[in-house]
């Protein structure tokens, strides 16, 4: 196979229809239909930069963050990544990292953004632009393109189980189909199971007209399509076992409690493929630390609760053996300033970091940490204006786009209608960095994984675009598509590993 490696103008011929990396990007991704999604809601708005704390740039986090700022010496040490660490009350989350089980997603967030839990809560879930509406959730709409005709034609021989299940009792606009909602919620599936055990058939009979009797018979359809599920769902729950050690809970909506729900549904062989929990509290403009302590308070609180749960239920889901069919995720309302206020708090921002885990995850970080010396907006603050901004680096749509794509095997062309667009994969799900624009390497824009590549890297430069390459890298190997250029601008040497 002829590449277009261009070396002071002159091609150069590598790689063969053999090579590992073709095979491997010649591989298309098949539906795969026995995998599940986990949905962390942060509801509020995490405040990104004290949950992973930006040690390349410490000393700038450290003047913006006075009265908030954790201790450099106390910040949880990633292996292999010394430019960032976690929050000290994150130990099962750095222990998950340092297994390779957890990646974090830097600044995501989106253009335009919106600083409204209400509207940008929205804009998460249902996957639009910032000027755009959609009466529907990402992931609903997914469910209703996988499985056509619900909820009418089911349960069914083929799909017995809910399609999605909501720990709790209001449903979240991610999965909301365009005509009806895709999941079922539950608060407490004993209770659960004993109200709609005794639930009686509800005529349609005498309702009153026009848009009040729709409402009420809309009602009554979910109550009966959630009765018909009750059984399936108390089967799987009853036969689930916990393997792991859980932190306690003081009430039934704690994280812990929903997650370890969640895992005896998946070992008591529920086929439900998209799980929504959700943990409040991240609004934290006040008293997020004590005044004596910078790395206890409210927002130390929140983070270890999300962080001892995902951490047991993971180990949970090692012990049932059902690890390598579940990935996880968490999203916020938005992130928060980069600056602290005067309550020992953050107000409203932009971007922050997503969590995604699971065995099933080949790259732990994309994109870098926020550079606080050269990419927060403004540039520079005034005496009228102090307030500055982390910039996004990655659209959080790019992420469940890889989800839909890579892990649930959903067509690229399905996969661009059900989000309205093309959105450039992160090779979250891939150990190829590959070009999204064309630049000089350095630039970690250019890059899907928005890092420059690694020794550890398979690239690949797409159709389309010409990489200068002025300097000496390592990598696994390179695979130049036909209408792509790898122009090599000196004696430089291209070291491939294999």
């Amino acid at each position: 196979m002829a590449l277009p490696v261009m070396v002071n103008g002159f091609g150069i011929t590598s790689l063969s229809n053999r090579s590992s990396l073709v095979q491997s990007l010649m591989g298309t991704a098949a539906v795969n239909t026995d995998r599940i999604l986990v949905i962390i809601y942060l509801n509020g708005g995490n405040d990104g930069l004290n949950t992973v704390i930006p040690l390349q740039y410490y000393p700038k986090y450290q003047s913006i963050r006075t009265n908030i700022a954790i201790p450099q010496n106390r910040v949880l040490p990633l292996s292999g990544m010394p430019e960032a660490g976690f929050h000290p009350a994150m130990t099962g989350m750095q222990e998950m990292y340092n297994q390779g089980q957890l990646a974090i997603v830097n600044s995501v967030s989106y253009p335009n953004p919106n600083q409204s839990h209400h509207r940008s809560s929205d804009i998460w879930m249902t996957g639009v632009d910032a000027t755009q509406y959609a009466n529907s959730g990402w992931a609903g709409r997914y469910l209703n393109n996988r499985f056509p005709g619900y909820p009418q034609n089911y349960p069914n021989d083929q799909m017995k189980d809910p399609l999605a299940l909501q720990i709790g009792v209001l449903n979240s606009t991610s999965l909301l189909g365009p005509q009806t909602p895709m999941n079922i919620s539950v608060e407490n599936v004993n209770n659960f199971y004993a109200l709609l055990g005794g639930a009686q058939n509800m005529s349609s009979t005498e309702l009153p007209c026009c848009e009040a009797g729709d409402m009420i018979k809309h009602v009554r359809q979910q109550q009966v399509l959630s009765t018909g599920y009750s059984g399936q769902i108390k089967r799987a729950y009853d036969a689930g076992s916990t393997m792991a050690s859980y932190p306690a809970a003081s009430t039934t909506s704690d994280l812990s409690e929903q997650l370890k729900i969640v895992a005896k549904m998946i070992h008591g062989g529920l086929q439900t493929k998209i799980y929504f929990v959700e943990l409040g509290g991240f609004d934290t403009h006040g008293d997020q630390v004590t005044s004596s302590d910078t790395t206890i308070g409210l927002h130390a609180n929140l983070l270890r609760k999300l962080s001892d749960s995902v951490s047991a239920f993971q180990k949970d889901l090692v012990l049932q053996g059902t690890a390598d069919r579940v990935i996880g995720m968490t999203f916020s309302d938005f992130g928060r300033r980069a600056n602290s206020n005067a309550s020992r708090g953050t107000d409203h921002g932009v971007a922050a970091p997503m969590f995604v885990f699971g065995k099933g995850i080949k790259r732990q970080m994309v994109g870098v940490v926020p550079d606080l010396n050269n990419d927060l907006e403004p540039p520079t603050t005034t005496p009228t204006n102090e307030n500055q901004e982390v910039r996004m680096q990655v659209d959080f749509r790019r992420i469940y786009s890889d989800i839909l794509r890579d892990w649930f095997g959903t067509e690229g062309s399905t996969t661009d209608a059900l989000l309205f667009r093309n959105f450039k994969t992160t090779s979250l799900f891939s150990n190829v960095n590959e070009t999204i624009a064309s630049g000089a390497w350095p630039d970690r824009s250019i890059w899907s994984a928005g890092r420059v590549p690694a020794a550890g890297d398979y690239v690949r430069v797409n159709t389309g675009h010409t990489i200068a390459l002025g300097q000496n890298v390592t990598v696994r190997n390179i695979f130049v598509e036909g209408g792509g250029e790898l122009n090599i601008l000196g004696n430089y040497t291209v070291n491939t590993t294999g």
